[in-house]
């Protein structure tokens, strides 16, 4: 597996250390990851994570910007204010800190979500939430796109109603 895939929760310990999903260490492993980098999400209430390939690509997509304007010092301001070095230790756990915290709302659990390259970091009940919202808006779209091939025709979704 050379992606970060699925989806799992895993409870945070009385020192404030979570474990991070075995299959997700693994690939960090492979990957090489010692640190993680950690944004917060622009439009959600979680923490991408991934390697300092994670922060790279950012970097470079901000080294293309004209560094004179906003658009710029934004970027900037986000990709390294909005961000931090999460240290894995040697059992493959990780500190949720205040800054983790007061951006997803975790308090006891920690709800974690294969994104391909990268993984975020959720709280469980905003991350099911977050899912059934994906499915929901990606339904919509299928229902469009089979409504528009069939001219207009009502579309009969997988659980029986008519669209």
């Amino acid at each position: 597996m050379d992606r970060f895939l699925s989806s799992s929760v895993n409870r945070i310990d009385t020192k404030g250390r979570v474990s991070v999903p075995s299959p997700f260490r693994a690939l960090a492993t492979k990957r090489g990851y010692t640190d993680l980098y950690a944004l917060r999400a622009l439009a959600e209430p979680a923490l991408d994570v991934g390697g300092m390939d994670l922060l790279e690509r950012y970097e470079r997509q901000l080294a293309l910007e004209d560094p004179f304007l906003q658009n710029s010092d934004d970027m900037s301001a986000y990709v390294h204010g909005e961000g931090t070095f999460l240290k894995l230790d040697g059992d493959g756990r990780v500190t949720i800190s205040d800054f983790i915290r007061a951006h997803t709302g975790i308090t006891t659990e920690v709800g974690f979500l294969g994104r391909g390259q990268f993984f975020q970091i959720w709280e469980p009940d905003a991350m099911n939430r977050h899912l059934a919202e994906v499915r929901q808006r990606l339904l919509a779209l299928r229902q469009a796109a089979a409504r528009k091939r069939l001219g207009g025709h009502p579309v009969i979704d997988p659980a029986g109603e008519t669209e």
